[in-house]
């Protein structure tokens, strides 16, 4: 049995009753792009797969109905691109489609395996065209060849006009109506397509602390990033909770633009505090932050933020802990509505007022 990775948190936001006031300026085109040019695009890397997407999983049965679907003139559903400042093409939505396009070209299924050996892409598993059953894309006849190649796919491409540091969160927004497939992209997944930086990977070194690991409650990272998430929610927070406004999500993903760079002195101050911290919970905490068993997000962040805040002369007692958890004032705050602006102040102002300035 594999054991998973992923941890269950409480969130208990009303985000879902609040409305993002996003505008967006944007320009969207779709073209008929031929499979010949989506393949050589790919191969050049004007087409690119981002490293945020998940692996490519298709079987050689699937990826062959595909192309078996072009070769009959069947209807094959459009891909999304988002055009990045570098000018390439990232795929949002149909990753499976272009990958076994351009493998299926380059005659090639997937990489490398470990003795540096690939798979010859021989069409398997056809239900219309038996004749082509077999048959790798230079063992094809030219008439079938030029079909396949000359076979269009509409690619809707989107590109973002407002300058990011006015709207950063309307990118985000984007990518998340526009991620459609089997496994759309969670909302750390999607920040971390649009934010790319130095922050992502200063995130993810921090993720691997082992103080961090203890207090997540998991050896490995989560597959699906909301450990990353709530150590950005811990960055968003530090030394800056004046700027909250919600929702929640828009909260991070603009906070997440803002600090890409991780070159402010409050991001180089975050580092060093967000260890302190960790190490300091799990002296003497045994699986923090889980009043009613589950990681409780809004607790993690009222704690840690206070806590990185008061410096490292600061002393950090279960008495005091404990005592936090019994406070009727702070139980409100974390658990409902737990987004609201004035929770979110509430709960800080008090975690700071019995942890620290208790005698």
């Amino acid at each position: 049995m594999i054991e998973s990775n992923e941890v269950e948190i409480e969130y208990l936001t009303n985000d879902d009753t609040e409305t993002s006031t996003v505008e967006f300026n944007i320009v969207v085109t779709s073209s008929d792009w031929t499979l010949e040019l989506l393949a050589s695009k790919f191969q050049s890397g004007d087409i690119i797969i981002p490293d945020y997407q998940r692996k490519f999983v298709w079987d050689i049965r699937r990826a062959s109905t595909l192309i078996e679907s072009f070769a009959i003139g069947l209807p094959v559903p459009q891909v999304f691109f988002y055009e990045n400042n570098d000018g390439q093409l990232e795929v949002i939505d149909g990753q499976q489609r272009i990958t076994s396009i351009a493998y299926f070209f380059e005659g090639f299924f997937g990489g490398e395996d470990v003795q540096g050996r690939r798979k010859v892409f021989k069409l398997k598993g056809l239900e219309q065209r038996k004749d082509l059953e077999g048959k790798s894309f230079d063992e094809l006849d030219e008439r079938t060849k030029r079909r396949i190649k000359n076979a269009s796919l509409r690619g809707v491409t989107v590109k973002q006009l407002t300058p990011k540091e006015e709207q950063p969160e309307s990118v985000y927004h984007i990518f998340e109506r526009l991620n459609t497939g089997g496994q759309p992209l969670n909302a750390q997944e999607i920040r971390n397509a649009v934010y790319r930086g130095k922050l992502l990977a200063e995130l993810e070194r921090l993720n691997l602390d082992g103080n961090w690991r203890k207090i997540y409650g998991k050896p490995e990272p989560d597959p699906k990033q909301r450990d990353i998430e709530l150590i950005l929610r811990l960055l968003a927070f530090y030394k800056n909770m004046k700027s909250y406004k919600p929702p929640m999500k828009d909260f991070l993903s603009s906070e997440m633009s803002k600090n890409r760079g991780f070159d402010t002195d409050r991001a180089k101050e975050f580092s060093a505090a967000f260890t302190r911290a960790a190490e300091a919970v799990t002296s003497v905490l045994d699986k923090p932050f889980r009043p009613r068993g589950l990681l409780n997000a809004a607790t993690l962040e009222a704690v840690m933020v206070s806590l990185m805040e008061q410096g490292a002369e600061a002393e950090f007692t279960k008495d005091a802990y404990d005592a936090l958890m019994k406070d009727e004032g702070f139980q409100g705050t974390i658990t409902s509505n737990t987004s609201d602006t004035d929770s979110v102040t509430s709960r800080k102002s008090i975690a700071e007022k019995v942890l620290f300035e208790h005698e």
